[in-house]
């Protein structure tokens, strides 16, 4: 055999050895953003009837239906804009909120299981209604709190849901930013602040009044989820004098924590599962890059066991239950699917499937969101999540940083749908839970105070070295996209850091550090101290903020810019947006700009979901080309 022969044959061979690497069908963009096929699945308290959201004339409203039936009855007609939210009050009644062009106001109506007897009960002009207690073991009434009398604060009332008549159950003196009730619905419990200063207030009973029992800086908290069964006590997060937040109990006649029940050395706890028919704490919650549970009760463990084995390969959600808490409502999910719901009957280990929530979506189309740390230039590690598309070699890819909004929250492993989007489209797609991120103990929080535009956006600079040094991303082809604080991030790190991106997508962002602090909404303002603490204060830290506001440093801006926002946003101000195009288009800028009438913070309606995204690749493709479509 001559050389030349040898060399093909030992070409093909190794030909024969290498993987192909499967590129995933190209999805339309709207089998990612359309309104799930049912969603948001609830339990009537006698287990009976089931409930969920779904599509009515592109807008997402109440179905009710009987367990075992095969068909549901709508009782909502909602044309406007998707439901907020709704819950059971009763076995024969739904209350739902809703809100006009995304300005998050809030109003309560009800309504009957056959659809009859549709009532608004909190139907006012400018006024934002929240729920306080839902009341679960009392008919006909719940307790919401109204800033009716002034916009700023919220008074508790309590609610008849089939009347709509009104008790005003105390006045907030101006300072009150939360109110709390026990099992049984009494008012027991508040916070004030002072702006930078947080005090707990609690009562003995409803005939008594306030009395301060703890103050603490806003960087410590005693957060309470709820009383202990006898009504004496709080189960509690708590990071009084330690870094991570971990679950007590706390005396609030005293002010004093009495028992540490859990802490995890790793992470804040995140919440806490209870059983209200046997009166008993079941887990508490936690994340590191994936959900964690610490249970207290075994029968409890061996459910969440069972189940998960059920379905294995899924993040196992365990929803709302019935009052016998013999049937539960169990959401399924993990990166690759948006998830699907299953009634569980406890006494008969049956699990039934309702409905998966994209049915369109195929799992095995879609990509893997891997956990992943970087080091930032000051030595803080940096945990995130990195999403390859599927079938590309992991060299050289047009690459989307997404910074997430907040500042003050987190991002989670589990599927995103823009994140799949993306990737879908042949990006890689980075998310990093920069300094400020929440749930990861005080200090990491604390350090992000007064670092807008500084050390927090280093951290998304150096995610984008990081990329780039393991070769996975293009230098030239990187862009940054993110809403809310994510939107600010976008802008920084194309004013601050115009080398680094290609293009950048803004959506519902801060442009002027002291513009957004004149308009955020009246009920943040008792707040607004803490805010000058965390963010910057507008006189006393002006040149800063100035350096930081995006909007002052435009000339910088090499690479084009698409800007979507939301006419009534009511946390970011059009004039945020506005201001921006208007800079830019006066300096010969490329800026595409998107506003939606019918849209606030964030676009939800699914015409606009589709009008944006449609745009977004548009623009990304043109700017970053990836290699192959």
């Amino acid at each position: 055999m001559n050389r030349l022969l040898i060399v093909f044959v030992l070409f093909l061979s190794v030909m024969a050895c290498k993987p192909v690497m499967q590129k995933a069908a190209k999805i339309p963009m709207e089998d990612f953003f359309r309104n799930p096929e049912k969603t948001a699945f609830q339990l009537s308290p006698n287990g009976e009837y089931f409930s969920y959201l779904a599509p009515w004339q592109k807008r997402l409203n109440v179905f009710v239906q009987k367990v075992g039936a095969d068909s549901a009855v709508r009782i909502t007609s909602e044309t406007a804009r998707d439901i907020a939210g709704y819950l059971w009050k009763g076995n024969n009644r739904v209350l739902f909120l809703k809100d006009t062009g995304g300005d998050e106001n809030f109003q309560l109506y009800g309504v009957n299981i056959d659809g009859s007897e549709l009532k608004g009960l909190t139907v006012f002009e400018k006024v934002r209604t929240e729920l306080i207690d839902e009341l679960k073991n009392v008919d006909g009434e719940i307790i919401v709190g109204l800033n009716k009398r002034n916009p700023q604060v919220f008074d508790p009332f309590r609610l008849n849901v089939l009347t709509g008549e009104m008790t005003q159950l105390a006045e907030n003196p101006g300072n009150i930013t939360a109110w709390m009730t026990d099992h049984e619905g009494k008012l027991r419990l508040a916070f004030s602040t002072d702006g930078v200063n947080q005090t707990m207030l609690y009562r003995e009973t409803e005939k008594d009044p306030f009395r301060s029992v703890l103050t603490t800086n806003f960087k410590e908290s005693v957060s309470p989820y709820l009383f202990t069964f006898d009504n004496k006590m709080l189960y509690a997060g708590s990071n009084l004098g330690r870094d991570k937040s971990v679950l007590v109990k706390f005396d609030p006649a005293t002010g004093k924590e009495v028992e540490v029940l859990f802490e995890s050395p790793d992470a804040d706890i995140e919440g806490v599962n209870y059983s209200d028919k046997d009166k008993k704490l079941l887990s508490v919650s936690w994340t590191t890059d994936l959900e964690k549970e610490h249970f207290f009760d075994a029968e409890a463990e061996a459910m969440k066991k069972k189940l998960q084995e059920k379905l294995p390969g899924y993040l196992v959600a365990i929803g709302s239950e019935n009052k016998a808490e013999d049937k539960f409502m169990i959401r399924s999910r993990s990166d690759k699917s948006r998830g699907a719901y299953y009634l569980y009957n406890k006494t008969s280990g049956e699990l039934t499937k309702l409905a998966d929530l994209t049915p369109w979506l195929k799992e095995s189309e879609l990509c893997d969101m891997k956990p992943i740390t970087y080091k930032s230039r000051d030595g803080l590690i940096i945990p995130g999540y990195l999403t390859l598309p599927k079938g590309y070699e992991a060299k050289n890819l047009p690459v989307i940083i997404n910074p997430h909004g907040g500042p003050w929250a987190r991002d989670y492993w589990g599927f995103n749908s823009e994140v799949q989007f993306l990737a879908n489209n042949g990006y890689a797609v980075l998310q990093m839970n920069y300094r400020g991120s929440t749930g990861f103990g005080k200090k990491y929080w604390e350090i992000s105070f007064k670092q807008w535009g500084r050390t927090m956006q280093d951290d998304i600079s150096d995610g984008v070295k990081w990329l780039v040094d393991q070769g996975i991303a293009d230098p030239k082809r990187v862009a940054i996209y993110g809403g809310s604080y994510g939107g600010y991030a976008t802008l920084a790190g194309l004013t601050l850091t115009p080398e680094l991106y290609a293009a950048g997508v803004d959506y519902v962002g801060v442009s002027n550090m002291f513009t957004f602090m004149k308009t955020v909404p009246p009920y943040w303002k008792p707040m607004l101290d803490m805010f000058y603490e965390m963010v910057g204060n507008p006189k006393s830290d002006s040149l800063m903020l100035a350096q930081v506001s995006p909007v002052f440093q435009v000339d910088k801006i090499k690479a084009p810019l698409f800007v979507a926002q939301g006419k009534n946003d009511p946390r970011v101000n059009k004039d945020e947006s506005d201001q921006m195009v208007e800079a830019l288009k006066k300096r010969g800028i490329a800026v595409e700009y998107m506003v939606k009438d019918n849209e606030g913070h964030g676009f939800h309606n699914e015409e606009n979901r589709f009008d944006f995204y449609r745009s977004m690749l548009a623009f990304l493709d043109k700017h970053l080309k990836p290699q192959e479509k």
